[in-house]
């Protein structure tokens, strides 16, 4: 499997601007400022910013002009960002469904609906044992609940409120866990195949060789006659 997208490290040269006041804790102004940015869309960024790790080249800073003149810092950050395209594939935590939709969180903070609309057909809904779930007619083994861990298609991505529009269209959307076992289900299966195939490949091979070597051979009381 691999890993989520919509996920992206990028690297920047900044400048943070600090207050006069705060120059004697210059470090702690800019770490405070970095961190105002977490969790926010981020034009400038063009994406989430998850999380941070910075570098000041120097630790001097310069004195900018104005009637509150502020310091500028410059420094090299890398951030990592998050920002979902339609058509990537995200994961998330089924954290409530009904009959109408499937409402997930992803890593922690971006929520995300799935309509009854955009759930494939296979998925047909239940109550059980007083649960709510989507049950696939497919397998009886792959299922959503609460507490799922969901793949799913982006279709859109609100940037301000940093909600997500999904899809369960996709054959390779559904239940994370239904679908590693399943590939890795396939791949063995896969793999016996290959095998098999190759064991009768070297069996036809050696028959073959065996019925050729049979024909070519004549018998000894034939050459006898010949030779005679």
């Amino acid at each position: 499997m691999t890993s989520m997208e919509g996920m992206k490290v990028s690297e920047a040269d900044l400048v943070v601007y600090v207050h006069p006041s705060k120059s004697h804790k210059v470090s702690q102004a800019v770490l405070r400022e970095l961190s105002s940015l977490l969790f926010k869309y981020s034009e400038t960024f063009d994406g989430v910013v998850l999380a941070y790790e910075v570098d000041v080249p120097s630790k001097k800073a310069k004195i900018l002009s104005g009637i509150y003149p502020y310091l500028g810092v410059k420094l090299r950050a890398k951030l990592l960002l998050f920002n979902p395209k339609p058509g990537m594939l995200l994961e998330g935590k089924v954290v409530k469904l009904s009959q109408q939709s499937i409402h997930v969180i992803v890593l922690g903070f971006s929520s995300a609906i799935i309509t009854e609309e955009d759930i494939r057909e296979e998925f047909k809904y239940k109550i059980k044992h007083g649960e709510e779930v989507f049950a696939s007619t497919s397998n009886k083994h792959h299922k959503i609940k609460v507490g799922t861990i969901l793949r799913f298609l982006v279709k859109s991505f609100d940037e301000e409120i940093l909600h997500i529009s999904g899809s369960l269209h996709p054959a390779n959307t559904g239940s994370i866990r239904w679908l590693y076992k399943h590939m890795e289900d396939s791949s063995n299966a896969d793999r016996s195949i290959k095998k098999r195939e190759e064991s009768e490949g070297t069996q036809n091979a050696a028959s073959i060789s065996m019925n050729t070597d049979h024909r070519h051979k004549k018998p000894k009381r034939q050459r006898s006659g010949e030779d005679s």
